[in-house]
């Protein structure tokens, strides 16, 4: 039942944030200069990724995402994480709180490489298999997350980044 508190206190905070304050758009270019790099290769070397890098690195997450299986990431900025209640960062690194922070994590992942050309509104399977609502109506949006820079071409897949943390449903 904790968990299930945790998860919605997190839920309410996400929906909370306006489209005003999500208005951000990382350089694209990561530090670097690397532009065609696995997800994880461009995310990491990426100042906008850092808090998204750090937390898949904890959850053990990299492998899978630095590999050669092919994936579409809607990677939240570092400000989407930082609109999230105080505390809630540090409390996904808490050993209880490890295959929540996966479930998250995985939520913002779909398996194959999608351009935004490709995406069309209705749901789609993530890979932690909670489906996400895509609209493509006025810009592209995932769930409440607006996609705020489409396209971004790894080796592996494509990063869509957005303005918000998604979170899956109770």
């Amino acid at each position: 039942m904790k968990k299930v508190a945790f998860v919605t206190a997190l839920f309410a905070a996400a929906l909370a944030v306006s489209p005003a304050q999500a208005k951000e758009t990382p350089s694209l270019q990561s530090k670097d200069g690397h532009t065609d790099n696995t997800i994880v290769s461009i995310a990491s070397t990426n100042d906008s990724f850092d808090v998204l890098t750090a937390l898949l690195k904890h959850a053990e997450l990299v492998g899978v995402l630095n590999g050669k299986t092919e994936f579409t990431v809607f990677a939240p900025t570092d400000d989407a994480f930082g609109r999230l209640p105080k505390g809630t960062i540090e409390s996904l690194y808490q050993p209880e709180n490890r295959e929540l922070l996966s479930t998250i994590l995985t939520y913002h992942v779909v398996p194959g490489s999608v351009a935004s050309t490709q995406l069309s509104s209705g749901s789609v399977d993530s890979v932690a298999g909670i489906p996400l609502d895509i609209s493509v109506e006025s810009g592209v949006m995932v769930n409440s997350a607006n996609v705020v820079s489409a396209d971004i071409e790894a080796s592996n897949g494509i990063i869509h980044v957005v303005d918000t943390v998604l979170l899956p449903p109770q």
